[in-house]
């Protein structure tokens, strides 16, 4: 008799970590909305895990759905959209991978920031054409700058360690300061963005944060300054920055989010000052594995009654 929790995959992943997952639970994988569908209305009455991250998600249409759900957990930091409200009214326990992959974004945060103020990728492109120096224009240095991160959590921490070697000067902006943090706090995201060289957006989304960088912030930012949201897409206004990239009222941007995913962003592909990733700031082996495994270990906590480890 198969006593393993019968658990619905949301998400796409790699056999290897199918089979890992495979050997705590009865695996129904439905990688993409359709399979979704189909895979509830067919098995919906037996799930009672479910295993999804914050850009799918998971609806209060489909909790519904899942009678004997119990447990939901997002492969990483993000859950903007998870059902929250109604998966509590049903008592379901909800983890997410908080800290399984924050040095994997912190890196790709710096190295979007690098990518766009020494102008990496247009240089690339240059030499390839034969292109020498000298009919290029020079790119400001990084060091010596202020860094400005909204959103001063794990990832933000991760970001402001990486600017100290930068010889940075670090501020930021939380709804409220964080304790013990020697860097410099700033209420507002304007008063942010006015003293900053580099904006990196680390905040998490949702309807709270949704173009919480508008044009009022690019404008105070200003014509020497750049941003780098490794977010989420809706933090950002798109229009505002298309505008502000075209008109010079900041000097460059680098977004591994953005709104419309997986759609890039139609109002920024012809700009050279953009510098655009598809998603994946939070994408290594490393980080994958050690996603994985926090969920593995959460799961195995809470079907054998104890407290999880992230809980949302």
């Amino acid at each position: 008799m198969n006593t393993k929790p019968t658990l619905l995959v949301l998400i796409p992943l790699g056999d290897s970590h199918l089979a890992s997952i495979g050997a705590a639970f009865d695996v129904i994988y439905a990688p993409d909305s359709a399979q979704c569908d189909a895979a509830i209305g067919q098995h919906g009455d037996k799930v009672r895990a479910v295993l999804t991250n914050g850009t799918t998600g998971l609806s209060a249409a489909d909790i519904d759905r899942l009678p004997q759900l119990e447990f939901v957990s997002a492969l990483g930091a993000g859950y903007e959209n998870l059902a929250l409200d109604r998966a509590r009214e049903r008592g379901i326990v909800l983890v997410n991978g908080s800290g399984t992959n924050d040095h994997c974004v912190a890196d790709h945060a710096f190295a979007l920031l690098l990518a766009v103020v020494r102008d990496v990728v247009q240089l690339d492109q240059a030499t390839r054409a034969g292109v020498w120096r000298d009919a290029l224009p020079m790119g400001p240095n990084v060091s010596g700058k202020r860094l400005g991160i909204i959103g001063l959590g794990n990832i933000g921490e991760k970001v402001a360690r990486r600017g100290e070697g930068f010889d940075l000067a670090i501020g930021y902006h939380n709804r409220k300061p964080r304790e013990g943090s020697p860097h410099r706090y700033f209420d507002t995201v304007l008063g942010l963005a006015q003293w900053s060289d580099f904006l990196v957006v680390a905040t998490p989304g949702g309807a709270g944060t949704r173009h919480l960088i508008d044009a009022a912030v690019l404008e105070a930012l200003g014509p020497q300054g750049f941003v780098v949201n490794v977010s989420r897409g809706s933090v950002v206004d798109t229009a505002a920055l298309a505008e502000a990239l075209t008109t010079g009222k900041v000097a460059g941007a680098a977004l591994d989010v953005y709104e419309g995913e997986p759609k890039p962003p139609q109002a920024l592909l012809a700009l050279r000052n953009v510098v655009l990733t598809p998603h994946v700031a939070g994408r290594s082996p490393e980080a994958f594995t050690g996603s994985v495994d926090n969920f593995l270990a959460n799961a195995q906590r809470h079907f054998a009654g104890e407290a999880v480890l992230t809980p949302i």
